[in-house]
C-alpha cells in the first residue's frame, strides 16, 4: 500500500492564506495524495488547481463544533459539491448525540448523505470522539451507517484530542465492511499513521502529510 494514496492532505487553521491553499495543492500533486482537504471558501480554488490531477477536493460542513442546524449543513454540502468538492466531512451533532437524540441526528445525515450521492459525492462523518463516551462512539457510528455515510471519522483536530487507536479500532469493529474509517487530528509522523492504519484506518486526514511519506520511504 502506497501511503500517500489514503492521505487527505489537510490544511483547516482559519487564518490560511491564499498562497498556503496554493503550496498545499502543489504538494498534493508532487506526491499524488488523494485529496486535499480545505475549508469551503477554498474549494472552487483547489477545484480549478486540480484539474486534470488524481487528487481530489475535499471539504468540511458544519465544522468544527456540528452545531448548525440541519438545513444549514445541507445547503453548506450542496453549495460546496456544486463549486467543485468531492467529498464532504461533516460534524456530527454531538450535542444531540449527548442528549440522546439520535433519530434527529440520523435523519440529519440522511438528507446530507442523499445530497451527497446525487451529486456523486462522498460523505464522511466526524463524530469527535473525545467529547463521547465509548458507548457513545459506538452508537454514533451505527447511526452514521444505518444514515448512509460512506466513512466515519474520528476527529475534527480542533477539540481536545485527535485520533485515538483503540477509538479506531472501536469504530471500525462497529460498522460493516461497506463503511470506511478516516483517521484524523494529531497523526504527525509515520509510526502513529501505520498504527492507525493497523486499526482499521482507510483513510488518514493530516497536515503532515509530506513528512510521513518521506518517513516512510527511508524504513
Amino acid at each position: 500500500m502506497e501511503i500517500n494514496r489514503i492521505i487527505d492532505h489537510t490544511l483547516l487553521k482559519p487564518e490560511s492564506t491564499e498562497e498556503q491553499i496554493e503550496k498545499l495543492v502543489q504538494e498534493a500533486k508532487e506526491y499524488d495524495f488523494y485529496s486535499v482537504c480545505v475549508n469551503p471558501t477554498w474549494v472552487e480554488k483547489c477545484s480549478e488547481l486540480l484539474k486534470n490531477s488524481n487528487t481530489k477536493v475535499c471539504t468540511v460542513i458544519g465544522f468544527p463544533l456540528g452545531a448548525n442546524t440541519k438545513e444549514t449543513k445541507v445547503f453548506e454540502a450542496i453549495d460546496a459539491i456544486e463549486k467543485g468538492a468531492d467529498e464532504i466531512d461533516m460534524v456530527i451533532n454531538i450535542g444531540y448525540i449527548k442528549s440522546g437524540k439520535f433519530t434527529e441526528v440520523e435523519e440529519e445525515i440522511r438528507e446530507i448523505a442523499k445530497a451527497c450521492h446525487e451529486r456523486d459525492a462522498l460523505l464522511k462523518v466526524i463524530l469527535e470522539n473525545c467529547l463521547l463516551t465509548k458507548e457513545e462512539v459506538e452508537k454514533a457510528s451505527k447511526i452514521s451507517e444505518s444514515a448512509g455515510a460512506d466513512f466515519i471519522k474520528t476527529s475534527t483536530g480542533f477539540s481536545t484530542s485527535g485520533a485515538d487507536v483503540d477509538d479506531v479500532a472501536l469504530m471500525r469493529k462497529s460498522v460493516s465492511d461497506k463503511v470506511k474509517v478516516k483517521a484524523s487530528g494529531g497523526i504527525r509522523d509515520y509510526k502513529k499513521a501505520k498504527e492507525m492504519i493497523d486499526a482499521g484506518a482507510d483513510r488518514l486526514g493530516v497536515s503532515a502529510g509530506v513528512e510521513i511519506v518521506k518517513e516512510s520511504k527511508n524504513l
